[in-house]
């Protein structure tokens, strides 16, 4: 049976985009991009909601081989993310390998046609050599489990799905959720509600965002001089490795680093809340650094208007018309609002179903064995897939830096097996289980081993108490392995 595609990516984010560019560098243009949603841009495509924003400066929150010289703002609006992304698509002529609206159901490996059958909902399939899956860290929407939710009458949003044409001019609103979204969207809320409450389970440190909009001169200066750009985004990028790395990663050796920034953050709520209490609830009291911190200048102010209330009781349920807490306080509201996050560890690791050699399934293997992946992107026993959204695969704050290491590894990887003259690699064994040795051993020093991160509920965690998600390494090491890791560490055939 003839192999369709030399390769079928599962994903048109920017990851997705990304390991497209490459393989057509290698020389691979048969290429099938399947997205389930109506056009690409991934989480900038999906997510509409007020205030949308990259929460890192733009500068490094894109390709370093495509930067963007027009950034409107440090921190650019998500529409630009999303047109960002179709400048990139059009560039590099992907769009016309993008299959939209199409539900990838899961992937099965075919050991004697060496290929990957990928089943699509309704029925179809389609066969590759190869198979790449970026669904994202953040693709799976997590709705809360709360006793009465579906009895609600009034109109429930979850960012992950905004509704435009719905008015919440003058509407008594609740938003449930403090982590990164939502400390964008609770201060965009709160300028067209009447009355806004909201549900905080665990606080987020926050520092201050030096955000301003970037004049036309500079923006022409990046233009035509790139390396002035360039210099800016090294600057960005050795900032968020000191926030990241050396009070995160770092966190035995230099604990100063993390206690700096957790002041930093301390600093900046003390100038902003004045009210001890309010202050004090506000306050995470886990370490800085278990949780994605993020960056913000009027999220606290917010919580001083006289209209927006803090709830820091735990929901015990909702009725028709409200929302009731465990100490029996019970707010009326029109519209709750679901800043609630995604599911990572239960569906998105994977996204779909993919079976292996010898029916070994991936999910499964991950939840019997420990989450783990070869320098965040092969697995033993898949030949030919490069799992791009893998556990210990997400390198610093941008997520840019995780998709060209992996671009790299990509490179790496098919320049060997082409001088091989080779079709099939598979990571062994013994090369998967040194990098996972080696990464726990990583993660023992760092703050999610050593800091106070028991109250965090933090995503960085899965459900067994592992913080398998970022690599616990600093990003230079990322990028050095990712282009010199050793050829032995695969089979070719």
């Amino acid at each position: 049976m003839a192999t369709q595609y030399d390769a079928v990516i599962v994903g048109a984010g920017f990851g997705g985009l990304g390991a497209a560019i490459q393989l057509n560098r290698l020389g691979y243009d048969n290429l099938l991009i399947l997205e389930r949603e109506d056009d690409l841009g991934g989480t900038w495509h999906v997510n509409r909601y007020p205030g949308l924003a990259v929460d890192i400066p733009s500068s490094t929150y894109s390709y370093s081989f495509e930067p963007n010289p027009y950034w409107s703002r440090l921190f650019a609006p998500g529409a630009e993310l999303k047109r960002y992304a179709e400048h990139v698509a059009e560039k590099y002529g992907l769009r016309g390998s993008i299959r939209f609206g199409t539900v990838v159901t899961g992937a099965t490996w075919n050991e004697n046609e060496s290929h990957w059958q990928v089943a699509i909902q309704g029925g179809n399939r389609v066969t590759a050599t190869y198979l790449l899956t970026a669904t994202g860290f953040l693709s799976q929407p997590k709705t809360p489990d709360i006793d009465g939710i579906d009895s609600f009458r009034g109109k429930i949003i979850h960012t992950t799905a905004w509704d435009d044409d719905y008015d919440l001019t003058g509407q008594r609103a609740a938003i449930i959720g403090t982590g990164a979204t939502a400390v964008q969207l609770i201060p965009e809320v709160a300028k067209v509600v009447s009355e806004l409450t909201v549900y905080q389970r665990t606080p987020i440190w926050v520092s201050p965002k030096p955000d301003y909009r970037i004049p036309k001169a500079l923006q022409r200066l990046f233009a035509t001089l790139p390396p002035v750009q360039q210099a800016v985004r090294q600057i960005g990028n050795s900032i968020l490795e000191l926030m990241m790395i050396s009070g995160v990663v770092h966190y035995k050796e230099l604990r100063i680093a993390n206690r700096i920034a957790e002041r930093w953050c301390r600093a900046h709520l003390f100038r902003q809340v004045r009210d001890p209490e309010l202050r004090r609830e506000l306050t995470p009291d886990y370490s800085f650094g278990c949780k994605r911190p993020t960056f913000s200048n009027d999220y606290f102010p917010t919580f001083i208007q006289p209209h927006v209330h803090l709830e820091t009781s735990s929901i015990e349920r909702i009725d028709e018309h409200g929302v009731v807490t465990v100490d029996g306080n019970r707010t009326e509201i029109d519209v709750l609002l679901l800043a609630t996050g995604f599911n990572l560890w239960d569906v998105n690791f994977p996204a779909i179903e993919i079976i292996g050699r010898d029916g070994k399934d991936l999910g499964k293997w991950w939840r019997d064995n420990r989450f783990q992946a070869y320098e965040g992107v092969t697995v033993p026993g898949f030949p030919n897939l490069l799992s791009l959204n893998s556990p210990y695969s997400y390198s610093g704050l941008s997520y840019f830096t995780t998709i060209e290491c992996q671009m790299k590894h990509m490179d790496r990887l098919f320049t060997a097996m082409r001088r091989r003259g080779a079709h099939v690699f598979e990571v062994t064994q013994e090369a998967n289980d040194q990098f996972l040795d080696r990464m726990t051993e990583k993660v023992g020093n760092s703050v999610f081993s050593l800091g106070q991160c028991a109250t965090a509920n933090s995503y960085y965690f899965n459900q067994h108490g592992e913080a398998t998600l970022l690599r616990p390494t600093s990003t230079i090491n990322a990028h050095r392995e990712a282009a010199r890791f050793p050829l032995e560490d695969y089979t070719y055939a």
